[in-house]
């Protein structure tokens, strides 16, 4: 369920490596571009070994394996650290720095930029494990019936009390519109048809992507889940701009409101940026970058 939407969430994705060099000996060097992976279902249950160290002259064959970890959800918002060098700030990715021990082995991990790649990660000092964090893609429905939407009041926190539209993290295992169907009945106990895609607004800031799909009640039947204190129906002029939760949840009413208005619903992408020093709860310190809508 969304307990950290765009205000306290940090995506945590993460891979694995395992080297079998071949015939190998002294120091050795080497560098390991990313690869496509898959989520296995369990981890190893042996761990990879050190690797030998040999001379630079020696050829060796390395084999990469990546394995992705289980997915956590950070309640913790801000900014991604960087570490400078003498003339080139170098971002480190995500909140990498809080990632102190490997979830392989459990050795402890160094900070710093993998060969071949351009930003700091977290790499395990005994089996060499490079821990990659990855965004979390948040899904929705903005819900039209008898000109009105439906919005739940949030019965959890954060921004507990205020309004926002049915949504949640997405599932491994579902599609983008079955999830969203899926935190529609969770929240709001309501059947729902999907229409089509509304919006896509990307929030780098605290790794998230929201998919918001326009849809329909199958039946008039709808109450609160146990994540909303109540849900109710809004016309365009009465959505209360002024208690909502979150900053994706203004621009998406704020985006719907002028489409219904000017007599043309279209679809939507933009990037969310929070203004510099801004609070969190603060939902209007923003700008909308990349606005395109077709």
């Amino acid at each position: 369920m969304l307990k950290a939407i765009q205000l306290l969430g940090l995506s945590s994705g993460s891979v694995a490596y395992r080297w079998k060099p071949h015939g190998c000996n002294g120091s050795m060097s080497f560098s390991i571009n990313p690869l496509s992976c898959s989520t296995p279902k369990t981890a190893p249950t042996k761990p990879p070994q050190l690797l030998p160290r040999s001379s630079p002259s020696k050829a060796c064959s390395l084999r990469v394996t990546r394995f992705q970890s289980t997915r956590s959800e950070s309640k913790m918002d801000g900014t991604s650290p960087s570490a400078s060098s003498s003339s080139v700030t170098v971002q480190s990715a995500g909140n990498v720095r809080n990632i102190k021990f490997c979830q392989l082995c459990g050795g402890p991990t160094k900070h710093e930029i993998p060969d071949g790649e351009e930003k700091i990660r977290a790499i395990c000092t005994i089996c060499g494990r490079i821990a990659y964090q990855n965004p979390k893609m948040v899904v929705g429905c903005l819900i039209e019936h008898d000109n009105k939407v439906l919005l739940c009041k949030r019965n959890i926190q954060p921004s507990y009390g205020l309004w926002t539209l049915p949504a949640g993290y997405l599932e491994i295992g579902e599609s983008a519109a079955e999830g969203a169907m899926r935190e529609t009945w969770e929240e709001a106990l309501a059947e729902v048809e999907v229409v089509s895609p509304f919006a896509q607004l990307d929030i780098p800031l605290i790794g998230q992507t929201y998919v918001i799909f326009l849809a329909k009640l199958k039946k008039p039947h709808f109450s609160p889940g146990p994540e909303s204190l109540e849900c109710q129906l809004f016309s365009l002029d009465d959505i209360p701009f002024d208690s909502l939760a979150f900053s994706s949840i203004l621009v998406t009413l704020k985006l719907y409101a002028e489409d219904v208005k000017a007599g043309n619903v279209k679809f939507h992408y933009g990037i969310i940026k929070k203004r510099p020093g801004s609070s969190p709860s603060d939902i209007r310190a923003y700008t909308l970058d990349h606005h395109l809508q077709s």
